[in-house]
């Protein structure tokens, strides 16, 4: 009976659970060895071809990109106080599937040289990898359920890293291997002996900053909002908005900690920068130090329906270096969909009476 109930939490579970998956495997690789850079996993049972699953993946890469605008530079429009206007909803979910670290079989080469029907191609491979490491037996749902909405033969790029230039996270400092622990979600198998056991996105806490921008499986659409003085930024997933003010106040004091950190914003010509320290423990990015970490995103307008977006991730007793991402956001016609984590959240209660009825001798 109890291995039932587990089973049926763990698809429940699903829904919400797999959008941490690709964090997850990240955070793996930043506590482990930094020479373990390939990801393993358990086969998928005789998936079905890409192309059979979503045929809009196949010849797609330059259709959705940001359209370059004829007759040189773009210049952004303006808000009526004078900022520059990033106003909208976007979205990054081509990106999905895109790793964060250049692959060994791309070493020597850089990252604009992957283009057209060979980045196409790539894409499709990766979709295939990210199939492959899906969970196995209990967890797993049809390949379909995840595929079926994603285009990503439309992905922009190879990876994520674009510095250091060869694509790769920096290593570990001895403090930051030092504080590597146990990866907690529903993915990485448990024990669940209790909430603090699951993710914070298990949990529909949070997905903090950068991973709130980082695509996964589906609800990777974002709304800006500007007023005088303030940007918002509302993320589906979880549902988050944050509040960034731009009149350079400075930062809370160190004893305020914030999942989503403190962001404060301000303009760099049209470039909005926002900084953003004062993270918890628990939403620090890939194990960083939350009282030395800094995220320093930049967003520039780069066309009238594109967004280009990086963030630098500072910390210098975790990485030997600081190291920064890179992604294209594309207007998205499609609003931010309301996610309603807390109110659908059996699973994690499911997940927690099946683990411990399994405790029961009964269940051995």
């Amino acid at each position: 009976m109890s291995k039932r109930l587990l089973a049926s939490s763990h698809a429940l579970m699903a829904v919400t659970a797999v959008a941490s998956f690709g964090l997850v495997v990240g955070l793996a690789a930043a506590q482990t060895s930094t020479a373990a850079r390939q990801a393993t996993g358990t086969k998928a049972s005789n998936p079905a071809s890409l192309a059979e699953q979503n045929p809009a993946n196949v010849g797609e890469v330059a259709r959705s990109r940001p359209k370059a605008v004829k007759g040189g530079a773009w210049t952004s429009s303006r808000t009526p106080w004078g900022d520059p206007d990033f106003q909208g909803v976007f979205s990054n979910g081509d990106e999905y599937a895109t790793p964060l670290e250049r692959p060994d079989r791309f070493a020597g080469r850089r990252l604009e040289d992957i283009a057209g029907q060979e980045l196409a191609d790539v894409r499709r491979a990766q979709l295939q990898q990210v199939i492959d490491l899906l969970p196995g037996g209990r967890v797993r749902g049809p390949d379909g359920w995840w595929v079926q909405n994603l285009t990503l033969g439309r992905g922009g790029q190879a990876w994520l890293v674009i510095d250091p230039p060869d694509g790769k996270i920096p290593p570990l400092t001895p403090d930051g291997q030092a504080r590597a622990g146990r990866v907690r979600s529903s993915f990485a198998g448990g024990p669940f002996d209790g909430p603090e056991d699951l993710g914070l996105l298990d949990r529909c806490i949070s997905r903090s900053v950068p991973g709130s921008m980082i695509p996964v499986m589906y609800g990777n659409t974002y709304e800006i909002v500007q007023t005088p003085g303030y940007v918002v930024i509302t993320y589906e997933i979880i549902h988050e908005a944050r509040v960034i003010p731009l009149d350079g106040r400075p930062h809370v004091g160190e004893k305020i900690r914030q999942h989503m950190g403190d962001a404060r914003g301000h303009w760099e010509g049209s470039t909005l920068v926002v900084e953003t320290t004062n993270f918890t423990r628990a939403a620090a990015y890939r194990g960083a130090n939350p009282a030395t970490l800094r995220v320093t995103e930049r967003f520039t307008r780069v066309a009238p329906d594109g967004i280009r977006w990086t963030a630098t991730i500072e910390d210098p007793t975790t990485w030997t270096r600081p190291w920064t991402l890179a992604m294209p956001l594309t207007a998205d016609r499609q609003g931010v969909m309301a996610f309603e984590c807390h109110e659908g959240n059996y699973g994690m209660r499911n997940i927690l009476s099946g683990a411990r009825a399994d405790d029961t001798p009964s269940a051995r």
